[in-house]
């Protein structure tokens, strides 16, 4: 099953909350997202003010969360929790008539 581009989203502010800051390699990685759409999904959580980018000296440029992008993740936390999202709620019960 292909995630959404919000849980995809999620993924990405999720591995830079945990293992932050990352490079985009390091991203691909830890959020499994595919490199060639990577790019794509952080410059919209960066216009969102979710996520920024700092330039290193020796390590390029890296991506972490800002304090509203961990507000997000607590967000989608809780409401996570509140409506006991599972797999087993993806399946659905034939209609009867």
């Amino acid at each position: 099953m292909s995630r959404s581009k919000l849980e995809i989203y999620v993924d990405i502010l999720n591995a830079l909350a945990e293992k932050g800051p990352l490079q985009l390699n390091h991203i691909v990685c830890q959020a499994n997202v595919s490199g060639n759409l990577l790019k794509g999904y952080l410059d919209f959580l960066i216009k969102q003010g979710l996520i920024k980018e700092s330039a290193m000296e020796k390590n390029g440029v890296v991506y972490s969360n800002t304090n509203r992008g961990t507000a997000v993740i607590k967000f989608f936390g809780e409401a996570n929790k509140t409506l006991h999202v599972s797999e087993e709620d993806d399946k659905f019960l034939p209609v009867t008539y």
